[in-house]
Protein backbone atom coordinates (compact mmCIF):
# COMPACT_ATOMS: atom_id res chain seq x y z
CA UNK A 1 0.00 0.00 0.00
CA UNK A 2 1.34 3.46 -0.48
CA UNK A 3 2.41 5.34 2.66
CA UNK A 4 0.64 8.32 3.84
CA UNK A 5 1.15 11.67 2.04
CA UNK A 6 4.89 13.04 3.38
CA UNK A 7 5.10 16.33 2.05
CA UNK A 8 2.98 19.79 2.34
CA UNK A 9 2.11 19.54 -1.55
CA UNK A 10 0.87 15.82 -1.21
CA UNK A 11 -1.09 16.84 2.12
CA UNK A 12 -2.75 19.94 0.16
CA UNK A 13 -3.50 17.20 -2.90
CA UNK A 14 -5.30 15.10 -0.76
CA UNK A 15 -8.06 17.83 0.02
CA UNK A 16 -9.10 17.86 -3.32
CA UNK A 17 -9.48 13.88 -3.76
CA UNK A 18 -12.15 11.35 -2.35
CA UNK A 19 -11.66 8.80 -0.10
CA UNK A 20 -12.70 4.42 -1.09
CA UNK A 21 -15.88 5.96 0.01
CA UNK A 22 -15.91 8.34 -2.54
CA UNK A 23 -16.47 11.08 1.01
CA UNK A 24 -14.09 14.34 0.52
CA UNK A 25 -11.67 15.06 3.49
CA UNK A 26 -13.54 16.41 6.54
CA UNK A 27 -11.31 19.89 6.13
CA UNK A 28 -12.97 20.17 2.60
CA UNK A 29 -16.32 19.85 3.93
CA UNK A 30 -15.89 22.33 7.20
CA UNK A 31 -15.33 24.86 4.84
CA UNK A 32 -18.39 24.23 2.35
CA UNK A 33 -19.95 24.26 5.51
CA UNK A 34 -18.91 27.26 6.99
CA UNK A 35 -19.41 29.58 3.51
CA UNK A 36 -23.24 28.01 4.03
CA UNK A 37 -23.70 29.33 7.71
CA UNK A 38 -21.24 32.54 6.75
CA UNK A 39 -23.89 33.24 3.82
CA UNK A 40 -26.75 32.72 6.57
CA UNK A 41 -25.59 34.76 9.12
CA UNK A 42 -24.70 37.52 6.56
CA UNK A 43 -28.14 37.86 5.00
CA UNK A 44 -29.92 37.39 8.69
CA UNK A 45 -27.23 40.21 9.89
CA UNK A 46 -28.19 42.63 6.40
CA UNK A 47 -31.80 41.55 5.86
CA UNK A 48 -33.61 41.48 8.71
CA UNK A 49 -32.43 45.06 9.88
CA UNK A 50 -33.06 45.96 6.23
CA UNK A 51 -36.93 44.84 6.15
CA UNK A 52 -37.61 46.53 9.42
CA UNK A 53 -36.32 49.96 8.48
CA UNK A 54 -38.15 49.63 4.75
CA UNK A 55 -41.17 48.86 6.49
CA UNK A 56 -41.44 51.96 8.73
CA UNK A 57 -40.29 53.71 6.38
CA UNK A 58 -43.14 52.54 3.91
CA UNK A 59 -45.91 53.34 6.90
CA UNK A 60 -44.16 56.91 7.77
CA UNK A 61 -44.39 57.33 4.05
CA UNK A 62 -48.25 55.79 3.25
CA UNK A 63 -50.23 58.11 5.75
CA UNK A 64 -51.95 59.98 2.74
CA UNK A 65 -52.27 57.25 0.66
CA UNK A 66 -56.19 54.97 0.53
CA UNK A 67 -55.79 51.40 0.52
CA UNK A 68 -58.66 49.12 0.09
CA UNK A 69 -58.57 47.78 3.51
CA UNK A 70 -56.19 47.09 6.42
CA UNK A 71 -55.12 43.88 5.07
CA UNK A 72 -53.59 45.70 2.17
CA UNK A 73 -51.92 48.12 3.55
CA UNK A 74 -50.25 45.63 6.03
CA UNK A 75 -49.12 43.69 2.88
CA UNK A 76 -47.93 46.74 1.17
CA UNK A 77 -45.46 47.47 4.31
CA UNK A 78 -44.80 43.83 4.12
CA UNK A 79 -43.99 43.77 0.12
CA UNK A 80 -41.67 47.11 0.97
CA UNK A 81 -39.61 45.28 3.79
CA UNK A 82 -39.18 41.90 1.76
CA UNK A 83 -37.56 43.64 -1.36
CA UNK A 84 -35.02 45.47 1.40
CA UNK A 85 -34.26 42.25 2.97
CA UNK A 86 -33.77 40.59 -0.01
CA UNK A 87 -31.58 43.57 -1.82
CA UNK A 88 -29.39 44.43 1.61
CA UNK A 89 -29.37 40.35 2.92
CA UNK A 90 -28.17 39.13 -0.07
CA UNK A 91 -25.37 42.58 -0.09
CA UNK A 92 -24.06 41.12 2.85
CA UNK A 93 -24.52 37.21 2.32
CA UNK A 94 -22.14 36.86 -0.24
CA UNK A 95 -19.30 39.32 1.18
CA UNK A 96 -19.69 37.32 4.54
CA UNK A 97 -19.33 33.82 2.54
CA UNK A 98 -16.52 35.52 0.61
CA UNK A 99 -14.60 35.97 3.81
CA UNK A 100 -15.47 33.13 5.72
CA UNK A 101 -14.66 30.78 2.72
CA UNK A 102 -10.80 32.43 2.35
CA UNK A 103 -10.65 32.99 5.65
CA UNK A 104 -11.02 29.13 6.31
CA UNK A 105 -8.98 27.93 3.36
CA UNK A 106 -6.20 29.45 3.94
CA UNK A 107 -5.79 28.62 7.41
CA UNK A 108 -6.42 25.12 6.26
CA UNK A 109 -4.37 24.75 3.65
CA UNK A 110 -1.45 26.30 5.95
CA UNK A 111 -2.20 23.83 8.60
CA UNK A 112 -2.68 21.04 6.05
CA UNK A 113 0.81 21.67 4.62
CA UNK A 114 2.84 22.76 8.01
CA UNK A 115 1.01 19.50 9.51
CA UNK A 116 0.08 21.06 12.37
CA UNK A 117 -2.63 23.93 13.70
CA UNK A 118 -1.10 27.26 15.52
CA UNK A 119 -2.74 30.52 15.96
CA UNK A 120 -0.09 31.92 13.21
CA UNK A 121 -2.19 29.84 10.42
CA UNK A 122 -5.18 31.97 11.68
CA UNK A 123 -3.48 35.22 12.01
CA UNK A 124 -2.02 34.54 8.58
CA UNK A 125 -5.54 33.65 7.23
CA UNK A 126 -7.01 36.76 8.67
CA UNK A 127 -4.31 39.45 7.08
CA UNK A 128 -4.40 37.91 4.08
CA UNK A 129 -8.56 38.02 3.84
CA UNK A 130 -8.57 41.27 4.90
CA UNK A 131 -6.18 42.81 3.13
CA UNK A 132 -7.73 41.21 0.24
CA UNK A 133 -10.74 43.12 0.74
CA UNK A 134 -9.80 46.23 1.28
CA UNK A 135 -6.91 46.42 -1.30
CA UNK A 136 -9.08 48.29 -3.86
CA UNK A 137 -9.11 51.13 -1.82
CA UNK A 138 -5.39 51.72 -1.85
CA UNK A 139 -2.11 51.40 0.25
CA UNK A 140 -3.91 52.60 3.32
CA UNK A 141 -6.86 50.16 2.90
CA UNK A 142 -4.44 47.49 2.25
CA UNK A 143 -2.47 48.51 5.56
CA UNK A 144 -6.14 48.73 7.40
CA UNK A 145 -7.54 45.14 6.04
CA UNK A 146 -4.32 43.53 6.89
CA UNK A 147 -4.71 44.83 10.37
CA UNK A 148 -8.21 44.19 10.89
CA UNK A 149 -7.74 40.50 9.59
CA UNK A 150 -4.92 40.03 12.01
CA UNK A 151 -6.77 41.48 14.69
CA UNK A 152 -9.86 38.82 13.58
CA UNK A 153 -7.62 36.19 13.22
CA UNK A 154 -6.28 35.19 16.24
CA UNK A 155 -9.21 35.27 18.43
CA UNK A 156 -10.82 33.29 15.93
CA UNK A 157 -8.52 30.61 15.80
CA UNK A 158 -7.72 30.67 19.23
CA UNK A 159 -12.02 29.68 19.71
CA UNK A 160 -11.78 27.06 16.71
CA UNK A 161 -8.26 25.60 19.04
CA UNK A 162 -10.10 25.79 21.63
CA UNK A 163 -13.20 24.18 20.35
CA UNK A 164 -10.47 21.01 19.06
CA UNK A 165 -8.58 20.68 22.46
CA UNK A 166 -12.00 20.23 24.16
CA UNK A 167 -13.30 17.31 21.26
CA UNK A 168 -9.79 15.68 22.44
CA UNK A 169 -7.74 16.01 19.46
CA UNK A 170 -7.23 18.52 16.77
CA UNK A 171 -8.09 18.03 13.00
CA UNK A 172 -4.72 17.29 11.97
CA UNK A 173 -3.80 15.25 14.98
CA UNK A 174 -7.43 13.49 14.02
CA UNK A 175 -6.37 12.98 10.04
CA UNK A 176 -3.18 11.86 11.00
CA UNK A 177 -4.38 9.24 13.33
CA UNK A 178 -6.71 8.69 10.50
CA UNK A 179 -4.52 8.05 7.93
CA UNK A 180 -1.50 5.70 10.11
CA UNK A 181 -4.60 3.35 10.88
CA UNK A 182 -5.95 2.91 7.30
CA UNK A 183 -2.12 2.42 6.35
CA UNK A 184 -1.92 -0.29 9.01
CA UNK A 185 -4.86 -1.82 8.24
CA UNK A 186 -3.85 -2.07 4.30
CA UNK A 187 -0.45 -3.30 5.24
CA UNK A 188 -2.24 -6.03 7.43
CA UNK A 189 -4.82 -7.12 4.49
CA UNK A 190 -1.52 -6.62 2.11
CA UNK A 191 0.62 -9.09 4.28
CA UNK A 192 -2.25 -11.66 4.97
CA UNK A 193 -2.54 -12.35 0.95
CA UNK A 194 0.71 -12.05 0.79
CA UNK A 195 0.73 -15.69 3.13
CA UNK A 196 -2.20 -16.68 1.47
CA UNK A 197 -0.59 -16.33 -2.00
CA UNK A 198 2.49 -18.16 -0.35
CA UNK A 199 0.64 -21.35 0.96
CA UNK A 200 -1.28 -21.83 -1.87
CA UNK A 201 2.50 -21.68 -3.99
CA UNK A 202 3.61 -23.90 -1.90
CA UNK A 203 0.58 -27.02 -1.53
CA UNK A 204 0.57 -26.08 -5.40
CA UNK A 205 3.97 -27.43 -5.62
CA UNK A 206 3.65 -30.44 -3.32
CA UNK A 207 0.87 -31.09 -5.24
CA UNK A 208 2.59 -31.01 -8.54
CA UNK A 209 6.37 -33.23 -6.66
CA UNK A 210 3.79 -36.08 -5.78
CA UNK A 211 3.37 -37.69 -9.02
CA UNK A 212 6.78 -36.99 -9.91
CA UNK A 213 8.27 -38.65 -6.94
CA UNK A 214 5.97 -41.66 -7.47
CA UNK A 215 6.97 -41.99 -11.20
CA UNK A 216 10.47 -41.56 -10.35
CA UNK A 217 10.29 -44.57 -8.03
CA UNK A 218 8.38 -47.02 -10.48
CA UNK A 219 11.29 -46.40 -13.12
Amino acid sequence: PAPPPQTGWERLRELLQRDERQRYPEETVNILKSAFTGGVVGWMYGGLPAFYQARKAFIERSHGELFQNRADAVQSAHRAGLRSFLRYGWRWSWRVAAFVTIFNTVSTGLSVYRNKTTISNFASAGAFTGALFRMHLGLQGLAGGFVFGTVFGIPAGGFLMMMQKLAGETLQEKRNRERRELYEQKLAEWQSRLNVTEVLGQTESNTQGGPETERARES
